[in-house]
């Protein structure tokens, strides 16, 4: 893996994308997000990503060194954070109990953290190095919201899964451009571990659900426009 990624990192990156949506769409869709094969795999492929992280020493180009420094400066992850509790607008309504929910839930933490590494971490940073800020972003962005279609894996209808994808699209930009303004991938890591994991305890009120949808894609839209325009913490500005 090392060879791969020293010699071409885009394709490192999308290797890691591949196995991700291939291994987990299937054990997803064969087993559901309560499953311990679902947690098993989640582990390892955590696992795998911080051990190469940190036996190559790259944990301050992934954003992984900490915090930024002025924490004043980066109000702009509150209301990313807010907009991530939109999976329990309409109310709690756990969709498992006892262990089974405790599984599920402790897998979708994971979840945003693996995609947030492979997705903001592998692609964006390797696209970045090629001097091609704009298009990482948009890669980063559109690829993460491609990603989701393999939940037709799972049954889920035609329609609800492009809708996913758009919804998936919006969350990509503002995760990219919060992670490149910042230098730091934890806030992207917390959000899309608090949308995965709060959509296992949110009530099932389509209206609510649908109203979430668009007010994402609307909020991701003038978010956005506005990060675009704060100075952020890498070496080079957005052109």
């Amino acid at each position: 893996m090392r060879k791969l990624y020293e010699k071409k990192e885009i394709l490192f990156a999308v290797l890691w994308i591949v196995l991700y949506c291939v291994i987990l769409g299937t054990i997803r869709g064969n087993f559901g997000d309560e499953s311990i094969c679902m947690l098993i795999a989640l582990l390892v492929f955590s696992a795998g990503i911080i051990a190469f992280v940190k036996a190559n020493h790259l944990e301050e180009k992934y954003g992984l060194a900490g915090w930024p420094k002025d924490m004043k400066k980066y109000l702009f992850f509150i209301p990313m954070w807010i907009l991530a509790t939109g999976n329990i607008w309409d109310g709690f309504a756990p969709s498992y109990h006892g262990a089974r929910l405790g599984i599920a839930a402790l897998s979708m933490i994971l979840v945003g953290f693996v995609e947030e590494m492979i997705f903001r971490g592998f692609l964006f940073k390797a696209m970045l190095g090629e001097d091609k800020t704009i298009v990482a972003i948009i890669v980063s962005a559109v690829t993460f919201g491609i990603g989701h279609i393999v939940n037709l894996l799972t049954g889920q209808t035609s329609f609800e899964t492009v809708m996913q994808i758009l919804f998936a699209i919006s969350w990509g930009f503002i995760l990219t451009l919060v992670c490149y303004k910042s230098g730091s991938i934890i806030p992207c890591i917390i959000a899309h571990s608090m949308i995965d994991s709060l959509s296992l305890f949110g009530a099932d009120n389509e209206l609510i659900d649908w109203i979430y949808i668009g007010a994402t894609i609307v909020v991701a839209t003038v978010y956005c426009i506005w990060l675009g325009k704060i100075k952020n913490e890498q070496p080079e500005e957005i052109r």
